[in-house]
């Protein structure tokens, strides 16, 4: 790609061939996106807490046939949670970072995950975006990397690219987070204290459940939101960036501004979960600059679409994009983007 944007006389934005760079973008955006608004921060809190609450309390009245639409409201909420947590984690909830921090580990707390751990390796995504051996978020394998893999973690990742991809965020919760050791200085200390907060909370909060409301009630009022948030953040997660049209690219390929504008997918969900989630996957303006409050996002990303049109890739939620991706989106091949398991079998039993 070599094109830029550059101010014009006028003050519009406009294309010359030049290399492209992510600091061109960001400095093309209005200043007012990046402003954070306090009403619209703790508005949203309050709201999503609210909402969370209002399913907690349905689930304790509702009969047992509508359980499951209770479920769904409650998970997506807490989802929210997420979503607060993961603008504390940019940055970009409050100006102070003390605040970030507490309201991160709070909103974390009900879904068992550690903010730091968390937080430290989503911004390395982030910094690494589509790179093939560096993105730690749904990177693809290479065919030759499939291969030398044992039968085990073939199966794994089988299980995982295909149908059952929404237990993606289930995997990478318990394998990534909690671990301190993997990571270096101040970063292992505060992963290290965050995972302590997690298990000190989780000790004293599930024995409470089950004494309280039983084994039932465990699986009723956490377990099962807990895995409609995990099915979203999987579901949200894989869209973000693997459709059969999207590159990764290795490191002497790859240019940062190319796969944050041209790599990063907008998907339109129903109103109510882009409600509940606070605008999460409006993600390419997201992509240019974390510290765009989710608040603004959706201003951020019109600007984004009158500059550069078509070029962005814009989709909509539905099963057929699910089933289109997990039936296509295996392996990595260098010339066509995606090879299907089918065709890595097919092409071993013709060598």
């Amino acid at each position: 790609m070599t094109v830029s944007i550059a101010e014009s006389t006028n003050g519009n934005s406009e294309i010359r061939n030049e290399q492209l760079q992510l600091k061109d973008i960001v400095k093309s955006l209005p200043r007012e996106v990046f402003l954070k608004d306090k009403w619209k921060t703790w508005t949203m809190v309050a709201v999503n807490i609210f909402m969370v609450v209002l399913g907690y309390w349905g689930l304790t009245i509702t009969p047992w046939f509508l359980l499951p639409l209770l479920w769904v409201l409650t998970g997506t909420a807490l989802t929210g949670f997420f979503v607060i947590g993961h603008d504390c984690g940019h940055r970009s909830f409050a100006n102070r970072r003390w605040v970030n921090d507490l309201v991160g580990h709070l909103v974390f707390l009900p879904l068992i995950y550690p903010f730091h751990g968390w937080r430290i390796g989503h911004n390395y995504h982030h910094k690494h975006t589509n790179k093939m051996g560096e993105d730690n978020a749904w990177q693809p394998w290479y065919p030759e990397d499939y291969g030398n893999a044992g039968s085990f973690m073939q199966s794994v990742y089988r299980f995982m690219r295909g149908k059952f991809w929404w237990l993606g965020s289930v995997a990478h919760w318990a394998v990534v987070n909690f671990d301190w050791r993997k990571f270096e200085g101040k970063d292992s200390e505060d992963v290290k204290f965050s995972t302590l907060v997690v298990f000190g909370f989780s000790a004293i909060a599930f024995p409470l459940l089950i004494a309280t409301v039983g084994l039932w009630g465990l699986v009723k009022f956490w377990l099962i939101p807990w895995l409609v948030y995990h099915f979203w953040m999987s579901t949200f997660t894989i869209v973000h960036h693997t459709v059969p049209e999207i590159s990764f690219n290795p490191a002497e390929e790859w240019n940062e501004a190319e796969a944050q504008l041209f790599g990063t997918v907008h998907c339109d969900y129903p109103r109510w979960v882009e409600f509940l989630c606070h605008d999460i996957n409006v993600h390419i303006p997201h992509h240019i600059s974390t510290g765009i409050p989710s608040y603004n996002l959706r201003k951020a990303h019109k600007f984004l679409k009158d500059k550069w049109g078509d070029k962005l890739y814009e989709t909509k939620f539905s099963w057929s994009l699910m089933k289109e991706i997990t039936e296509k989106c295996h392996l990595y091949d260098k010339t066509k983007f995606y090879l299907t398991f089918k065709e890595y079998d097919a092409q071993k039993v013709s060598q």
